[in-house]
């Protein structure tokens, strides 16, 4: 199987005049999260979807997928006290269905635009090596400086790749390495992919999308807004899809 986990239990900490996390921001006609909930529901690979989220927005999450006809849903996992933590939550609770050759594919419930062909290379990756993680090129040229005031050093442009999501993993190796971390190592790790990597698991990089965003900041907002009214995107059946 290949088993989709979204994020959903951030906080939304740099939206502060927002009365809700920005995942639960209805934006022409539904809430964020639920964009990229339809594109995962439609992926005729993808088998089960589980959900984390803070158990006070469970109810809300449920009214929207009854409403878009999510039918993969099979359970929630509460969210953790660190990103790793939501994530080994997610781990956990699909654990029973779940088998160790099976792709796990995590992604954030901010990040709307996730399409049909990233998961396709998430899958593939995951298949040939242990996991897989779209990344975009850094424009810019990148210092490296001790206290942010003076040049310690040049880094190399071309060797440098920010990561996205979705990040996709063997689910037994991803799984045992969680198992067996401490709460501190869950605590400090900040990507998904970094404790993979850290444990020995081989993950493949292939180019993302500068539109598969994370809704962070009050700009990102307004340019998924100028985004869905650009493209017209107001079917209840959205799925998103790769523009080639």
């Amino acid at each position: 199987m290949n088993i989709a986990i979204i994020l959903a239990g951030g906080v939304g900490s740099r939206m502060k005049s927002i009365d809700r996390p920005k995942q639960y921001i209805e934006v022409q006609g539904r809430p964020i999260i639920n964009y990229c909930l339809n594109t995962f529901e439609k992926h005729k690979d993808i088998q089960e979807i589980y959900v984390v989220a803070d158990n006070s927005w469970h109810e809300y999450i449920v009214q929207w997928m009854e409403k878009d006809k999510i039918t993969k849903f099979k359970g929630f996992a509460e969210a953790g006290k660190s990103r790793q933590h939501s994530i080994y939550n997610g781990l956990k609770a699909c654990e029973n269905s779940a088998s160790n050759e099976d792709i796990v594919i995590i992604h954030d419930a901010a990040r709307p635009f996730v399409t049909e062909e990233i998961i396709n290379e998430c899958i593939k990756g995951a298949q040939e090596l242990d996991g897989a993680m779209p990344v975009i090129t850094i424009k810019d040229t990148v210092y490296r400086s001790k206290d942010g005031k003076s040049i310690a050093s040049l880094l190399e442009r071309s060797e440098l790749f920010a990561g996205q999501a979705p990040e996709s993993f063997n689910y037994g190796k991803y799984k045992e390495i969680h198992d067996n971390a401490t709460d501190e190592e869950l605590m400090n790790t900040r990507g998904s992919s970094e404790i993979a990597y850290k444990n020995g698991m081989e993950i493949r990089l292939f180019p993302g999308a500068e539109k598969n965003f994370k809704i962070t900041t009050m700009e990102d907002l307004t340019n998924f807004e100028a985004e869905l009214s650009k493209e017209g995107n107001t079917d209840e059946s959205i799925c998103v899809r790769s523009s080639k």
